[in-house]
C-alpha cells in the first residue's frame, strides 16, 4: 500500500466503529489502516463469510503477534504474499479504496488449477484492462488451516471504489470480445472457484 509490498496482511472484520476498533486492538508498531464497507449486504455475489461494516488491514513484515480473541471481532485471518508477483503498478498515491476478494477451491485437488487461473487469466486481464482507479492487485495465501484459502487485494486510488469495481467487468468484456465470447467466459468463471467474499471498501483512517 502506497508503494509498499508487505510480506503479509492480517484482516479483521467487525461492526465496530473506527474509534471503537482502536480501543479494542493494540498492534504496537504495525501499520493499521481502516476501511468502511461500501455495499453492506450486497446480493449480486455469493459468500460464505458473515457481513461486516469495518475492515482493518494490518501490514505484516516479519512475525507480529496476534492479539487475544475478541468477541467484537468475529472474523480474523492472516495471509502471506505468494511467490507469484502482483499485477498492476505500485504507486505512492494513497490507497483510498479496496476491492477485497476472498476465494477457495471447490475441492482440495483443484487448488493448483484455481490458482493458475486467477494469476494467469483472471487477474491478468483485469490489470490489462487498465480500469481507472485500479492500481495494484496482490495475491496472498492463508497462513492458517481455517478460512478462505486465497486473498486478492485490489488497491485503488479513487474516492468511489464501488464505481471503479462496476466498471471493471464491462472493460474486460470489451477487450475480450464481449460477454458472449469464449475468452470472456474463461475469464469470468472457473469450475474450482468458490467465492467466500467480495466487496468494495472506502478508507477511513
Amino acid at each position: 500500500m502506497e508503494g509498499r509490498c508487505p510480506s503479509g496482511v492480517h484482516l479483521e472484520m467487525s461492526d465496530l466503529t473506527a474509534e471503537d476498533y482502536v480501543e479494542h486492538r493494540d498492534w504496537g508498531d504495525a501499520r493499521v489502516t481502516l476501511f468502511a464497507n461500501e455495499v453492506p449486504g450486497r446480493t449480486d455475489l455469493p459468500r460464505t463469510l458473515p457481513e461486516f461494516t469495518t475492515l482493518a488491514v494490518i501490514e505484516i513484515d516479519g512475525e507480529i503477534a496476534r492479539p487475544d480473541p475478541d468477541p467484537e471481532i468475529p472474523s480474523s485471518f492472516r495471509f502471506l504474499r505468494t511467490s507469484r508477483p502482483g499485477q498492476g503498478s505500485l504507486s505512492d498515491e494513497p490507497t483510498n479504496g479496496l476491492e477485497l476478494v476472498l476465494i477457495s477451491a471447490a475441492e482440495p485437488a483443484g487448488e493448483r488449477a484455481l490458482r493458475d487461473w486467477t494469476d494467469f487469466v483472471h487477474l491478468r486481464h483485469i490489470a490489462e484492462a487498465a480500469v481507472p482507479g485500479f492500481r495494484m492487485i496482490t495475491p496472498y495465501v492463508n497462513a492458517d488451516d481455517e478460512g478462505p484459502r486465497y486473498l486478492h487485494f485490489y488497491e485503488m486510488h479513487t474516492d468511489d471504489p464501488e464505481a471503479a469495481f462496476r466498471e471493471m467487468t464491462p472493460r474486460v468484456a470489451e477487450r475480450l470480445g464481449g460477454e458472449g465470447s469464449a475468452a470472456y467466459r474463461e475469464w469470468a468463471w472457473h469450475p474450482q472457484l468458490r467465492i467466500d467474499y467480495v466487496n468494495t471498501f472506502r478508507r477511513l483512517a
